[in-house]
C-alpha cells in the first residue's frame, strides 16, 4: 500500500492547498510516483496544475460513471506526478457529499487501496470542513498533517480540530497519525509569528515545522506550474523555503 497523507484543519486561508501541492510536487521530482487526490469540491488544487478541464473528475469515479485511471491525469512538465481531479462541474462532488456518501463512508479507502499498486504516494487535499466527505478522507489516510497560519485563530482552530479528531478516529475505529503541524507563510522578524511557533512546540504534542513567507508560490500557482520549477526573473523559491520543503518531504515519506 503506498502511504496517504491528508493535509487538514477546519480553517481557511491556512495554506493546505499550496502545501499538499508543493509536497506531491517534491515526492514526484525525487523521482516517486505521487498521486494528488483533490477532495476538495472547490477544486484549488486541479486549477492550480491543469489548464483545461479535464473529462472526468473525483466524483465520477466515486459513483461508478468511470473508472479511476480514466480520470488521473498527468501532470505537465512534472515527471511522476498525477491528479485526480475536481473541477466543480455542477457541484457535483458536494452534491454527491451531501447524498450517496452517506452509504459508502469508506468509498475513498476503498479507492486508495485500487490505486495501490501505481502509485507510491498519495497526497489527498481537502476542504476546511469536516462533512462526510473530509471524515472518509480522514480515515483514508495514515497520516494527517495540519497547516496553520502564525495567528492566535489557527491555535483555537486546531485545538477544535483534535477534539473532533478523537471522536472521529474513535467513531470509525481508524488509526490515522496525526503528530505534525505546519506553520505555513511564518516570518521570523515578527514575535507574534515566533509566539505561535512556540506555542505550538511547547503543546509537546506535535513536531512543528515552518515554512517562510514566500511570494513564489503564488506566482508559480498564476502559471500553473511546479513552485520548485519556477522562476520569475532567474529567481526561484527562497534558499530557506527549498530547505524546509525538503525536510518536511524526507520526515513525512520516511
Amino acid at each position: 500500500m503506498p502511504k496517504t497523507i491528508a493535509f487538514h484543519l477546519q480553517k481557511g486561508g491556512v495554506g493546505k492547498t499550496t502545501i499538499s501541492g508543493t509536497l506531491a510536487c517534491q515526492s514526484a521530482l525525487d523521482g516517486f510516483r505521487t498521486l494528488a487526490i483533490d477532495c476538495d469540491p472547490q477544486g484549488n488544487l486541479s486549477s492550480w496544475f491543469l489548464k483545461n478541464t479535464p473529462e472526468y473528475e473525483l466524483a465520477d469515479v466515486l459513483q461508478g460513471r468511470c473508472f479511476s485511471k480514466d480520470a488521473i491525469v498527468a501532470i505537465p512538465d512534472v515527471e511522476n506526478l498525477f491528479i485526480l481531479p475536481t473541477f466543480g462541474i455542477g457541484g457535483t462532488l458536494k452534491n454527491y457529499s451531501e447524498t450517496k456518501l452517506a452509504e459508502e463512508p469508506f468509498i475513498i479507502q476503498d479507492l486508495v487501496k485500487e490505486l495501490s499498486e501505481d502509485f507510491d504516494r498519495v497526497i489527498l487535499d481537502l476542504s476546511p470542513g469536516l462533512g462526510r466527505l473530509e471524515r472518509s478522507a480522514l480515515i483514508a489516510s495514515d497520516e494527517i498533517i495540519t497547516p496553520m497560519t502564525p495567528e492566535v485563530f489557527s491555535l483555537d482552530g486546531l485545538e477544535i480540530f483534535i477534539d473532533e479528531l478523537q471522536r472521529l478516529k474513535k467513531n470509525m475505529r481508524s488509526q490515522v497519525k496525526h503528530t505534525r503541524i505546519i506553520i505555513n507563510s511564518y516570518d521570523e522578524r515578527i514575535r507574534q509569528h515566533r509566539d505561535i511557533y512556540s506555542a505550538a512546540e511547547a503543546s509537546g504534542r506535535f513536531h512543528v515545522y515552518r515554512i517562510p513567507v514566500d511570494p513564489l508560490f503564488r506566482k508559480a500557482q498564476e502559471a500553473s506550474k511546479a513552485p520548485q520549477l519556477y522562476k520569475v526573473r532567474g529567481r526561484g523559491l527562497k534558499a530557506a523555503t527549498v530547505e524546509a520543503i525538503q525536510q518536511l518531504d524526507r520526515d513525512i515519506w520516511m
